[in-house]
């Protein structure tokens, strides 16, 4: 029998290993190999370059320091939260409030969370308003530490709270009969059976904070992290690949120093035969205590997220706070929502289920059987590597590994991704949840003629249901709110809402961000909220062994399988009868991969709608650096027919894969320009700014970009750093033509100083801090600060006297050889040809032969460099930055 059951557990291990090994450890080696390769073959150049690196020294220092006190921090909030919970004898509505607070920011999309905390605590936030006065400032280690909490308490709760929940009490009156005192008490009862799950919490909290990209994007301000380094490297105005494998293997190595103190640990993991219902001591004063405590907290962290119920509804936070239902309205007219909803809930669903299955197995062989202790390492190292792997490293590691392949642009990448990716925190919960429980059942059970597949359907499932249907939820909600990895592998047919939240996120359109935001949560909460039902029916008796299985609770197992299933093929087949529609007459539609702005995307659907195209093509917009990786990793294995991108991009692209076809009709371009690409819009820089903000604080208006150096304007002023995205070449662009490289280094310095705080990644940041109220002057794209200004936002702008400069963006058709779509190149003709006359009202430079713009919408001084723009000089402009600052 020994046999049988070793066999039965084997087989799981084995299914287990093979798929991490198959789509973990080759994409993990894929990312080590690149950080070794180079032009000239293999070596350990980026290893020098990065290491070698003062910022990158820095951010590593800063990372794990702010992680660590993130972690620490976070699991003792935990660990009172799932103590009032489960050892006082506080209201039960109470304890209900906190066990549903507590997971609740996790329901919610990373995404918004640095946006969240900008809107409630920034200069014009909620918060802030209604105190009368800012209470801290919310950029640097503050918002950091307030962004990570928020992220890592509900993970960290839930795994507390688990495992808490096997403790037996009776242990309690034991030792205070033997006279122990009340700390002993805690410290034997109550903390020792925790340790190995406090240490796995905070291990876990700080590999989440140590990895997360989002919120220092939001308020990291001046303090650089490991995780924006990557995002620089990888995902920068010029990725660089090879750095970038770098660095993520550097974020590895924490991971050997946790692996050694849950070893450690292991020893503490104490077993109960049974788990009994015991009184608890009645103390007035404990239970106001911590009940006092954990209400309160938990309402401050929900204030956070208010104004994501309150913004949307608002005609222009903060500037006309009517009430108004247009931006709901405005959001769902966009008939692409459906499907991409459609297309999370899809993922969201069989990730729960895969990934639910694959976590009870790997949780089965470590914690129910009696496998090689080597066997059981293995799966332990596979849960703390998944959980030092960043999302973003995952994804771009699954598009270097899988392009090409037959899994490119699926559903199947996706799920898979999204199984590998939060398998540490649901295995975790599984495994505490299992080892609490008896070890003998699978001794009994054999010895009375069971074999180990029914123990385990009989006996130790339904024992283990309540935690199961936590692991389905915790995947299901993940899968639901997670962005970082799926951005990369997801294509414009199996696109899903996060990817949207994250688009939106580029054009700075915050209140169609929150709405989308809410759609998320009232999904989960939903969801949640069955699961949470299935979980009720099992009551705490049935936390005793179970022999034979009740029917009772086998009809509840069968039932919410039953559920689920239907569920899953309702979805399935509600997308499956949504494939039917218009395509074009080669049987596909045109995939348009676009950087553009809203108002491009929509001169450009104009233009291809009224020439018969409708239902012909799909659209899928994505920001600048990641459609720039996509480019340079997929090159012709690209989803996208057509794209319109930075023309520099277009140039390294084609430079790096050779994908770009030659244009096959007549541009009328008034210049010279590539055979494989022509430009659709230039976008030009210009000094924006918040009109109130600037009277507020009896600000001079500037009238050109060396004003901005003036001390002034410190703590008031937000541009863009061109490691991180090209829109600051324009302002680059604009002090070395003017005042020649050396004194342009003096200006860039002071306006580096005076950004502090403010100096952006992304090239939409400045007018979004701008528009918050964050920042009374940036500069950015002129266009984006026109359209504000006609909607009567308090925005303005300036064209600076050393000129509007300009980066323009082309169309290019993919050349697949054989398999390239015919109306790629009908449709890039029809958009330079038809949509050209509604791009000028909004990028009004003319290019093409006959063009003239508009006067009144024209920057009053266009300039152009005079070097070409292409990627070395680009290179050469940010080695020019980097020395100021």
């Amino acid at each position: 029998m020994r046999k049988e059951k070793n066999t039965e557990i084997k087989i799981i291990f084995w299914i287990v290993t093979i798929v991490f090994a198959a789509f973990l450890l080759v994409p993990t080696v894929m990312i080590l190999a690149k950080s070794f390769s180079g032009d000239s073959g293999v070596g350990v150049l980026h290893y020098v370059d990065v290491l070698t690196s003062k910022r990158f020294a820095g951010a590593f220092r800063n990372s794990i320091l702010i992680s660590l006190t993130e972690a620490v921090f976070t699991t003792v909030l935990a660990f009172l939260l799932a103590y009032t919970i489960n050892f006082t004898n506080v209201n039960k509505k109470a304890k209900k409030f906190i066990r549903a607070a507590a997971v609740l920011p996790m329901l919610l999309p990373t995404i918004t969370y640095g946006f969240a905390i900008i809107y409630s605590f920034g200069k014009q936030g909620l918060i802030t308003r209604i105190l009368g006065t800012q209470i801290f400032d919310i950029y640097g280690f503050n918002g950091l530490l307030l962004g990570y909490v928020i992220y890592t308490l509900p993970i960290s709760f839930m795994l507390i709270n688990n495992t808490m929940g096997y403790i037996d009490k009776k242990f309690l009156l034991v030792s205070r009969v033997m006279g122990d005192s009340p700390l002993r008490t805690f410290m034997t009862a109550v903390l020792r059976p925790l340790w190995g799950t406090l240490a796995a919490s905070v291990i876990q909290c700080f590999f989440l904070s140590f990895t997360d990209f989002g919120i220092p994007a939001s308020v990291g301000g001046q303090v650089d992290v490991v995780a924006g380094i990557l995002y620089e490297e990888m995902l920068g105005s010029i990725p660089n690949f090879n750095n970038g494998a770098v660095v993520a293997v550097m974020m590895l190595l924490p991971s050997v120093v946790s692996i050694t103190i849950l070893h450690l640990l292991e020893r503490y993991n104490v077993r109960y035969s049974k788990i009994s219902v015991v009184e608890l001591k009645k103390s007035k004063p404990r239970d106001l205590l911590l009940g006092g405590i954990s209400i309160v907290t938990l309402l401050a962290v929900l204030s956070i997220f208010a104004v994501i119920v309150i913004v949307p509804f608002v005609s222009e936070w903060p500037y006309r706070m009517t009430f108004t239902f247009d931006n709901v309205r405005a959001v769902f007219e966009d008939t692409s929502l459906v499907r991409v909803y459609g297309n999370s809930l899809y993922v969201a669903l069989i990730t729960a289920v895969v990934g639910s299955l694959i976590v009870y197995g790997a949780a089965l062989v470590t914690a129910r059987s009696t496998i090689n202790k080597k066997c059981k390492k293995i799966i332990e190292s596979i849960a703390l590597v998944t959980n030092t792997i960043p999302g973003m490293v995952l994804g771009i590691a699954f598009m270097l590994t899988f392009t090409g392949t037959a899994i490119q642009n699926t559903f199947f990448i996706i799920i898979l991704c999204n199984v590998l990716h939060f398998f540490s925190t649901p295995y975790l919960m599984m495994k505490n949840s299992l080892e609490k429980m008896n070890s003998s059942w699978e001794t009994t059970a054999r010895l009375m003629g069971d074999n180990w597949i029914k123990t385990v359907i009989r006996v130790v499932t339904p024992n283990a249901l309540s935690t199961i249907l936590e692991v389905f939820s915790y995947y299901f909600v993940n899968a639901m709110v997670t962005v970082s990895a799926i951005i990369f592998i997801a294509g414009a047919r199996t696109m899903v809402i996060t990817a949207k939240i994250k688009e939106l996120q580029h054009f700075a359109k915050f209140n169609e961000i929150f709405i989308l935001s809410l759609l998320i949560l009232v999904t989960n909460l939903v969801a949640k909220g069955i699961f949470q039902f299935l979980a009720n029916r099992k009551t705490n008796e049935d936390k005793q062994p179970i022999r034979g299985g009740k029917i009772k609770m086998r009809r509840i197992v069968k039932g919410a399988f039953s559920a689920l299933m239907a569920g899953v093929v309702l979805v399935s087949g509600g997308l499956l009868s949504g494939c039917g529609t218009t395509t074009s007459a080669n049987g596909e539609e045109v995939v348009l991969y676009s950087n553009a702005d809203d108002e491009a995307i929509t001169a450009m659907k104009d233009a291809l709608d009224s020439k018969g195209y409708a239902g012909q093509y799909i659209i899928q917009s994505f920001g600048t650096s990641e459609l720039g990786g996509k480019l340079l990793a997929e090159g012709t294995d690209i989803e996208a027919d057509l794209v319109t991108m930075s023309s520099f991009y277009i140039d390294s692209a084609q430079t790096e894969n050779a994908m770009f076809a030659n244009l096959t009709f007549d541009t009328g371009a008034m210049k010279e320009y590539p055979a494989y690409y022509t430009p659709i819009t230039a976008q030009e820089g210009a000094i924006i700014i918040n009109t109130e903000v600037m009277k507020e604080n009896n600000l001079p208006m500037p009238a050109s970009i060396k004003d901005l150096a003036n001390p002034e304007y410190k703590g008031f002023l937000s541009v863009t750093d061109i490691k991180g995205s090209s829109t600051a070449w324009l302002l680059i662009q604009a002090l070395i033509s003017e005042y020649g490289e050396d004194e342009a280094k003096d200006i860039l310095t002071s306006i580096y100083e005076n950004a502090g705080d403010h100096l952006e990644d992304s090239g939409s940041g400045p007018i979004k801090k701008v528009r918050a109220g964050e920042v009374a002057v940036g500069f950015g794209l002129r266009h984006q600060a026109v359209a504000d200004k006609a909607e009567g936002l308090p925005i303005d702008f300036v064209d600076p006297v050393e000129g509007n400069f300009t980066l323009t963006e082309s169309v290019a058709v993919i050349d697949k050889g054989e398999n390239t779509n015919p109306l790629a190149m009908e449709m890039a003709e029809c958009i330079i040809k038809d949509g050209r006359a509604e791009l000028l009202n909004t990028y009004p430079v003319p290019l093409y032969e006959g063009e003239t713009a508009d006067e009144a919408n024209a920057s009053g001084n266009p300039k152009e460099f005079s070097e070409p723009l292409t990627a070395e000089l680009l290179m050469k402009h940010q080695e020019l930055s980097e020395s100021c600052k």
